[in-house]
């Protein structure tokens, strides 16, 4: 059975103000036929005189006087119709816009490994306006016109049953043709919005390397992956509407080959004297009226098929399951135990795909614990299992003695503060980019933050001080003054779990040292996990585990690890003979 409300995905309100805007566009479409019926009554008087009677002025003025109010008539229906069906699409769009990005923050990290960022931002903004357009300009006028058209048909059929058949007759041929073709439009379709997002994935991707693009003189004529996708898509867009024109034209010709029948078969019944001339002119007028909502409805089908991809694209999206849990468990203890973890980020639990292999450590509460090894040993991915940004493949991340694959992720957020290497700001002011860490807290909080983090010298000589404007993730800030607005962030959340991946790395040693005053102000009395290339910086740490190739092979103080000669000890030499290298 056809369920529109779930092919649309259409919210109870949406599908609710759907059935208005069907309504509000069937009375807009009846209300259209009174101007019609006054005119027929028009020109019917007007020809009286062929049949030796007089005009009647005083009729009219009748006619005139109704037609006046007709069109008032029409203008109230055009008017609801547009309020019921244009505004309430536009709400529902945004409804449903909202939706799907809310879906889509709850998803694992692991669904954005086999997504392209393009494709995402298509189905919120793309797929969205296609699902808008129909619901503005297609469903409610093809369910109107259709509902429109039966009403007319049988009005006709109690006029001249005859005459009536001889004007229908093509229709269901017409829309067989429309529906049988379906199959090859879908095909189309389908194959014009793949084009769409690999061209849309190479504009992002040429975009975001434009720095490359332009240091190695890759010019517009240079870069042939973006123009042989942009080709493609204009390759398939003529296609779709070539193959789609062909099969509406032929249709619409078909119907309106109705037209002649209705001329021959008038004509015919007028000879044989089993109609007069004024009704039978009277009926080809209305003919020439009701073929125009069955032609709208010959080339609104077409885009409702288009529609369905989308919408089954997102169908696809909002059906993927989300990350759920126990909102409302409190973490009382804030140490962190591995058990026999394994982790590969393609979910396979095969030996030779896994990033983590059988990790059991115990990240004490309230110290500071450190994560070393060798790139790729699986630090950073230690901590985003923390953050449960994926589910383990195997073994249990507990904290507090609470398995936080039973937690809810937003809930087990509100315990964690990050600090990342590669800070991600936003397109606004300083000063709601810190608030992001805690968005209930007022100005004096927000300016204690950034103080603490070592922020409030480089901010206040801004143009607009804390209002100033970042622009795009922060292109106006130095990598040092991005990683104290992250802080600063960090800072104002207040979370009893930090976690520092990488956090003073390539920086100069001026920034170096406001970070390093931050992130102490930031740690005190937390459980702080540090991931870190540059050994010195987490010396003092209570406590490092060593890690490579997904295993830990070492845990303890830096001294005891000096003392072991192991791999730990062998990193660290190598860093410090690197101190005394020279250009």
């Amino acid at each position: 059975m056809f369920n529109i409300q779930e092919k649309l995905m259409l919210t109870d309100k949406g599908y609710a103000d759907l059935k208005k805007a069907i309504i509000a566009c069937t009375i807009t479409n009846l209300s259209l036929l009174l101007p019609f019926a006054v005119t027929i009554q028009i020109f019917a008087e007007l020809m009286r005189p062929l049949t030796g009677e007089e005009i009647s002025w005083t009729r009219m003025g009748i006619y005139f006087v109704t037609g006046i109010i007709a069109a008032i008539l029409v203008f109230l229906a055009n008017k609801n119709d547009y309020k019921k069906t244009y505004v309430a699409s536009y709400m529902e769009s945004e409804a449903t816009r909202t939706r799907v990005a809310e879906h889509i923050r709850k998803l694992p990290m692991s669904f954005f490994n086999s997504k392209d960022l393009s494709e995402l931002t298509t189905n919120i903004m793309g797929d969205c306006a296609t699902t808008e357009h129909v619901l503005s300009h297609v469903v409610p006028q093809l369910s109107a016109n259709a509902i429109s058209i039966t009403l007319i048909c049988l009005m006709l059929g109690i006029f001249d049953w005859r005459l009536a058949l001889t004007v229908f007759c093509t229709v269901p041929v017409a829309f067989l043709i429309i529906v049988l073709s379906r199959k090859i439009q879908k095909r189309l379709s389908e194959k014009h919005v793949e084009a769409k997002l690999k061209a849309s994935d190479q504009v992002q991707e040429y975009l975001e390397g434009i720095k490359v693009i332009k240091s190695y003189g890759l010019d517009g004529s240079k870069f042939t992956a973006l123009d042989n996708a942009l080709k493609s898509m204009k390759q398939m867009a003529i296609k779709m509407e070539f193959g789609t024109g062909v099969f509406v034209t032929g249709a619409q010709i078909i119907l309106q080959a109705g037209i002649g029948l209705t001329v021959f078969g008038g004509t015919y019944l007028l000879t044989g004297g089993e109609i007069e001339l004024i009704p039978l002119l009277m009926f080809f007028l209305i003919v020439v009226r009701i073929y125009g909502p069955i032609l709208t409805e010959l080339t609104l089908l077409p885009e409702l098929f288009y529609l369905q991809i989308s919408t089954k694209r997102m169908r696809t999206l909002v059906s993927t399951p989300i990350m759920q849990g126990d909102a409302e468990k409190e973490i009382k203890d804030y140490n962190i135990v591995f058990e026999d973890v394994s982790f590969s980020y393609s979910g396979s639990s095969s030996p030779e795909e896994e990033v983590i292999k059988n990790v059991s450590i115990t990240i004490p509460a309230n110290g500071i614990t450190a994560l070393v090894g060798p790139s790729g040993s699986g630090k950073s991915t230690l901590s985003k299992l923390i953050a449960r940004f994926w589910d383990v493949n195997k073994g249990t991340v507990k904290i507090g003695g609470i398995d936080i694959r039973t937690l809810d992720p937003e809930h087990l957020m509100s315990y964690m503060s990050f600090v990342f290497q590669d800070v991600v700001l936003f397109n606004d002011t300083v000063y709601n980019n810190i608030r992001i860490g805690d968005l209930n807290a007022g100005e004096e909080q927000v300016m204690a933050a950034a103080k603490a983090a070592c922020c409030d010298e480089f901010i206040s000589s801004m143009p607009d001080g804390y209002q100033t404007l970042l622009g795009e993730n922060g292109s106006t800030l130095s990598g040092g003054e991005r990683q104290r607005i992250s802080i600063a962030r960090a800072l104002l959340k207040n979370a009893p779990i930090v976690l520092l991946d990488e956090a003073t790395a390539s920086l100069d040693p001026e920034n170096e040292v406001l970070i390093q005053q931050a992130i102490s102000k930031l740690i005190a009395g937390k459980t702080v996990i540090v991931i870190a290339h540059r050994l010195r910086t987490v010396a003092g740490a209570d406590k490092i585990i060593v890690l490579d190739q997904g295993r830990t092979v070492e845990e303890g103080t830096h001294e005891e690890l000096i003392g072991k000669k192991g791999l730990y000890e062998k990193l660290y030499t190598i860093q410090q003979e690197s101190l005394g290298w020279s250009v």
